[in-house]
């Protein structure tokens, strides 16, 4: 009988274009036994699994948790211990508002082995995806990753300190807050501070609106944004903008020729 040796490997799956996966997060997932999968991981990713790994749904996302963190964790540890090596496939990467790090406590609590392979974040991915740079010389000198809810569901009052800043602003897990995020700026003079949210970023069926602090609420409103979505908030959203008008106007100048 071949002995078990129990193992957990986190793998972030980035941000959604199962193509922004890591060579090294593929060659994971063919070495699972257990692959305990999320929402938001491209199935695609799946198929590099061989025929002998068992693949089992574990997502969470707003008002549909097919299971609890609690009940996550006891799979993982279950799964180790009874199959071998499990991969623990998570959107983004884990250890950016995914919840990782718990799991890999709770693993090595039970002496299970664990490694950790890094993903793409959307924090990071979709606005340069967008052609929104986070930092540009001249306009701002940091940035700012935060979520919009807290876990007792309240904005998080990280964005409070960061709209007095003149850093660009990353909010994941924010648009439930659009309005109080909106009243945030404002309270702070910045009404005319550029905003993009972005839906299904890297997705096919991706969807961007931008507009200001001002009038993003109804732009979001006409346009049908929803859920999964990041808020980019920055004078760098601008840059977007300028860069297209420079490739429009690099294609009149050509036509012209």
């Amino acid at each position: 009988m071949q002995s078990i040796h129990p193992k957990l490997t986190l793998v972030g799956a980035g941000p959604g274009d199962p193509d922004l996966i890591s060579v090294k997060g593929i060659k994971a997932i063919a070495d699972a036994d257990v692959i305990l999968y999320d929402a938001l991981v491209s199935k695609e990713l799946l198929t590099y699994a061989t025929k002998r790994a068992e693949l089992i749904y574990v997502g969470k996302r707003v008002g549909k948790h097919s299971h609890t963190q609690d009940a996550i964790n006891e799979l993982i540890v279950y799964f180790a211990q009874e199959k071998g090596h499990v991969v623990r496939l998570k959107g983004g990467d884990p250890f950016i508002f995914g919840r990782g790090y718990e799991e890999i406590a709770y693993a090595q609590k039970h002496g299970i082995s664990t490694a950790m392979v890094p993903g793409i974040s959307s924090a990071h991915a979709v606005p340069a995806l967008q052609n929104i740079p986070l930092t540009s010389r001249g306009i701002n000198q940091s940035y700012w990753v935060t979520t919009g809810t807290t876990s007792t569901g309240e904005l998080s009052p990280d964005i409070t300190i960061a709209a007095q800043s003149s850093a660009t602003i990353v909010i994941l897990m924010g648009t439930r807050k659009l309005t109080e995020i909106c009243q945030v700026f404002q309270d702070e003079k910045k009404g005319n501070t550029s905003i993009a949210i972005i839906q299904n970023g890297t997705l096919p069926n991706e969807k961007i609106v931008v507009g200001t602090i001002d009038d993003i609420q109804e732009k979001a409103e006409k346009n049908e944004i929803g859920s999964p979505a990041i808020i980019v908030i920055g004078e760098t959203v601008n840059l977007r903008q300028d860069q297209r008008l420079s490739s429009i106007q690099q294609q009149v100048f050509a036509h012209g020729q």
